[in-house]
């Protein structure tokens, strides 16, 4: 990533709706220069996408709570299986695999307290590989929205 890919995708974080002729402009380049820079930006997987930012409570997930979750046997399979089941589940908003203590954290959102208690004892504890887990509630959320490319390491 040289400079300018590096000034379109912090552009294309602040404002992803943003034409390719408006973004060009304000990169002070040619908008054929920008539209290749992009596409090669989206090829080379540096952008996987574009997201609407939703409030979480307009979808009727004004609960939200982080589950670090514990699975036994600890193997690829069971880690696999695992993660691709509750990717599936309606309520987990990420899944995060981790090392250490904790082999999964949850970001789970759902309507209210009994429905949070109702997914971890009914529907994750089900689960034969769960072994325990540790709910935090999430009072607010803080997120960069703009993350930007870190110097090398000398």
């Amino acid at each position: 990533m040289d400079e300018l890919d590096t000034r379109i995708v912090a552009q294309l974080q602040s404002d992803a709706r943003l034409s390719n002729r408006e973004l060009a402009r304000q990169l002070g380049v040619s908008p054929s220069t920008c539209l290749e820079r992009v596409r090669s930006l989206t090829r080379r997987g540096v952008i996987r996408g574009y997201h609407a930012d939703i409030d979480p409570a307009a979808l009727n997930r004004g609960v939200q709570a982080m589950v670090s979750v514990q699975v036994r046997p600890l193997n690829r399979d069971v880690i696999d299986t695992f993660k691709a089941h509750v990717s599936q589940m309606p309520e987990v908003l990420s899944v995060f695999v981790l090392s250490g203590g904790d082999d999964f954290l949850l970001q789970v959102g759902v309507p209210d307290l009994d429905a949070l208690h109702a997914f971890l004892l009914d529907r994750l504890t089900k689960r034969r590989e769960v072994t325990g887990f540790r709910t935090s509630m999430i009072f607010q959320q803080v997120r960069n929205p703009t993350p930007g490319l870190l110097p090398r390491p000398a």
